[in-house]
């Protein structure tokens, strides 16, 4: 297990003890979920980008406004 030190300025240890005491969790436990929480987003990201792409690769579907009024209706 690999043990890390950071350093914090005034300001930003005035933020974390803040969230230390909102969240009723210790400093560590915060950095680590927040490290989990950045890490969802990219791949969050790359998974759309990825969708992205294969819905550019398809061609595109049109339909008449009929076709969604008699969908609605249930025909």
């Amino acid at each position: 297990m690999a043990v890390v030190s950071v350093r914090f300025n005034s300001e930003e240890e005035k933020m974390i003890d803040y969230l230390s005491e909102y969240y009723e969790e210790d400093k560590s436990s915060l950095i680590k979920h927040s490290l989990k929480d950045l890490y969802e987003d990219i791949v969050d990201r790359q998974v759309i980008e990825g969708f992205e792409k294969a819905e550019k690769k398809k061609k595109p579907k049109f339909v008449t406004s009929n076709d969604i009024l008699k969908e609605l209706a249930g025909n």
